[in-house]
């Protein structure tokens, strides 16, 4: 490690801001870097460097955003507050009222503690949207310490790694795409891939590193053939080609269920242009060169995403048969499409350092935080992924205006959008001028109305379990809670004594004269018929309302009473682990139920294989054969979990088969004629020779279990020629 000069890391700072800012105020700069360098003088991060060299980091990250003079200053003193004795008073004394706030608005983000990582999950999100209503440059600059963090995760311990890696890919990576910063988004997914599966993203590496220079060649081939095309047209343009970021990557192979092998659109090519009528005209020349793809083309321009992105994508064929996409943007969209809110955010002096139209820009921030003000935990976090971080839908009213929805959403939550009168007094909507469902999925450009009638008993307590944006569940839940006080008590204490008895809790401890006011206290309510209204009409969940009741009779049990009390929670937990197991994808996994499955492309495992489960930690189980080479060298033993087979599985498997042949004509028919006869489901058949007297080939098919593979083996081994066939990942 190299010793820490403080005027070579100025330097090489200060070379970083003006290359982003050439208008950098560095004399305010310079000051706040000698400030923070005394002020975190004789601290040591954990990989024994200098504390100072992380806010160093995290402000040149800033300032690579493009971010003003008052972020990149914020940035260097963001952890003053918290970790030396330096006042709020002495920041703004030294730096203005701005960065004291900014810093401050840092600092408060990770200072208060919580019982329950649901409530510090919930709490943390609410207080990052009311920073950035507040001033958005709080979250940019945590967006730079976050950044930073992740890319010296090494130093930390494994389970540091996996919590802070899963909080990154569930908050901070959606939080930079919602603001449009993708070149951040897209590092912070990767980084966090790299802990929460090593395993997966080892694979995509390793296969990459084997087709880099094919891709690059390709790359490079394609730029100029794009150029050269653009300049016989006359438009001046620059083309940008690139590999898809990992975790993209993954995601595919994830959804769609492939290896890396088998993903072929993993270049992207980017036209910029000068001027608005020169992406069209750009759009018509490549589809005039290169085949489009049905249903692939997307136009951010004419309907921009939320976060302000633009761009015409549309994917094509190259002549190679290789599919690629192409995005093309002005200069000022590819600014806006690379940093976000930070590319053209023009910070003016004065006390909320917004600037005219931005109120507008954030009022997606206010609506979600003014709609979830009675969300308990569970709920606030589930809506909050759903509105901000999802994929969206475009749809019109009759009159042409767009509303923005959250994908697979239906007519119930475009007329809350419009206003809550129109929700309540709905009784029927209709899309492209026909009558449908209320639960009818609303896809992009659909014109939709709502019928609405004055009579209307208003919403229905179905529609909660239909709408998809947390703004309609959330209104549909105040109209509850205000006009079914009453209904909402009844039918929440129904639910609540259900519950309370399937986990062995008896009521009578609940009204304790000793015990109440604990529980009224820990669930922010006056009396229990509270609790049971907000149960009734959604605002909780009965499990949710039981689980806290009971971890707060736990802690203030008498000892004696508390024994008691803990051996009926072990009674009813192990009633719970006798309940029947779910098999998932005709899989066990051993302590969890309902849980995301992943079977690993380097081994394809099938039924009737020996097999072992690795937890990638949010992002499901993966299911490897336990001869896997991934499993035998990977030294991670506290990652893998038991699983096993269901005893009756009826899906198909996906396995490959790896056969060495002598060099002879006619294989390749002999191999497809015995596949056919036995009513093979083959996915592909490649084969080549090597040169060397042999001839490899590679099959991939459809399996109920391993006894009908080892069949298949059995039957392509009295080929003549073929000297060896065995599956990959040995």
């Amino acid at each position: 490690m190299e010793a820490f000069v403080p005027e070579q890391a100025l330097e090489d700072f200060q070379k970083t801001v003006l290359e982003n800012n050439p208008h950098a105020n560095m004399e305010r700069i310079r000051q706040a870097f000698d400030f923070a360098v005394a002020a975190h003088e004789g601290q040591k991060r954990k990989d024994g460097s200098p504390y100072v060299t992380h806010t160093i980091a995290a402000a040149a990250i800033a300032a690579e955003m493009g971010l003003d003079d008052e972020s990149i200053i914020a940035a260097l003193l963001h952890d003053v507050l918290e970790d030396t004795d330096t006042s709020y008073e002495t920041v703004s004394e030294k730096f203005g009222k701005d960065v004291a706030d900014i810093v401050d608005g840092v600092t408060k983000l990770t200072r208060v503690q919580y019982s329950s990582l649901e409530e510090r999950q919930m709490e943390n999100l609410r207080k990052m949207l009311l920073a950035m209503a507040k001033d958005i440059r709080v979250i940019l600059i945590k967006l730079a310490d976050r950044l930073h963090n992740m890319r010296t995760m090494q130093y930390q311990t494994p389970e540091k790694q996996l919590s802070k890696s899963r909080e990154t890919m569930e908050i901070y990576a959606p939080i930079a795409h919602r603001l449009g910063v993708e070149k951040v988004k897209d590092e912070l997914e990767d980084l966090a891939l790299l802990y929460l599966d090593p395993v997966g993203y080892r694979e995509i590496t390793n296969t990459l590193e084997k087709r880099r220079l094919i891709m690059e060649q390709f790359l490079q081939e394609m730029e100029k053939t794009i150029e050269d095309r653009m300049a016989k047209e006359g438009i001046k343009c620059k083309v940008y080609g690139r590999l898809k970021h990992l975790y993209s990557i993954y995601r595919k192979m994830y959804a769609q269920h492939l290896g890396v092998e088998e993903i072929f659109d993993l270049c992207a090519f980017r036209v910029i242009v000068d001027g608005l009528a020169d992406c069209y005209n750009v759009l018509g020349i490549i589809h005039e060169m290169f085949r489009p793809v049905p249903g692939r083309f997307k136009d951010y321009i004419s309907t921009p995403k939320p976060n302000n992105y633009q761009s015409l994508h549309t994917t094509v064929i190259g002549t190679e048969g290789i599919p690629f996409e192409v995005q093309i943007r002005t200069w000022e969209m590819h600014m806006t499409a690379e940093y976000g809110v930070a590319a053209h955010w023009k910070y003016k002096s004065g006390p909320s350092g917004h600037k005219e139209g931005d109120e507008e820009k954030f009022a997606w921030i206010r609506r979600l935080l003014e709609s979830q003000q009675d969300s308990d935990a569970q709920d606030f976090y589930h809506d909050l992924k759903v509105d901000m971080f999802d994929d969206e839908v475009f749809v019109f009213t009759p009159n042409g205006d767009v509303k923005s929805l959250p994908a697979g959403a239906t007519p119930i939550d475009f007329a809350y959008s419009i206003h809550s009168a129109v929700g309540n007094r709905m009784v029927g909507a209709k899309v492209n001028g026909r009558i449908v469902p209320i639960s009818y999925p609303l896809q992009n450009g659909d014109i939709v109305s709502i019928t609405t009638s004055n009579s209307s008993a208003g919403p229905s307590r179905d529609w909660l379990n239909i709408a998809k944006s947390g703004e309609a569940r959330s209104k549909i839940k105040q109209w509850f809670k205000r006009e079914k006080r009453e209904e909402n008590i009844q039918q929440g204490r129904e639910m609540f004594e259900a519950e309370a008895k399937r986990v062995g809790l008896a009521m009578t401890d609940i009204t304790d004269p000793e015990m109440l006011p604990h529980i009224l206290k820990r669930m922010a309510v006056q009396e229990l018929d509270d609790v049971y209204a907000s149960i009734g009409y959604g605002g909780m969940t009965a499990s949710h309302a039981v689980g806290r009741i009971r971890d707060e009779i736990l802690r203030n049990r008498a000892p004696a009473k508390k024994t008691e009390l803990e051996k009926m929670q072990e009674r009813a937990d192990r009633r719970q682990q006798q309940k029947p197991q779910k098999a998932v994808q005709g899989v066990l996994v051993e302590g969890l139920d309902n849980c995301l499955i992943k079977f690993s492309r380097c081994c394809t495992p099938v039924p009737g294989d020996p097999i072992v489960g690795f937890i990638t930690r949010g992002l499901g189980v993966s299911i490897h054969r336990r001869d896997c080479v991934n499993y035998k060298r990977d030294t991670d033993g506290g990652r893998w979990i038991k699983v096993t087979w269901a005893e009756e599985t009826s899906d198909f498997y996906t396995a490959e088969l790896h056969i060495t042949s002598d060099e002879r004509s006619g294989l390749v028919m002999d191999v497809a004629t015995i596949l056919n006869g036995l009513n093979a489901r083959v996915r592909s058949l490649n084969a080549r020779d090597t040169g060397k007297g042999t001839t490899v080939a590679a099959i991939t098919l459809d399996v109920k279990n391993a006894e009908e593979l080892q069949t298949i083996v059995n039957k392509l081994q009295t080929i003549r020629g073929i000297r060896d066939i065995n599956r990959g990942g040995v």
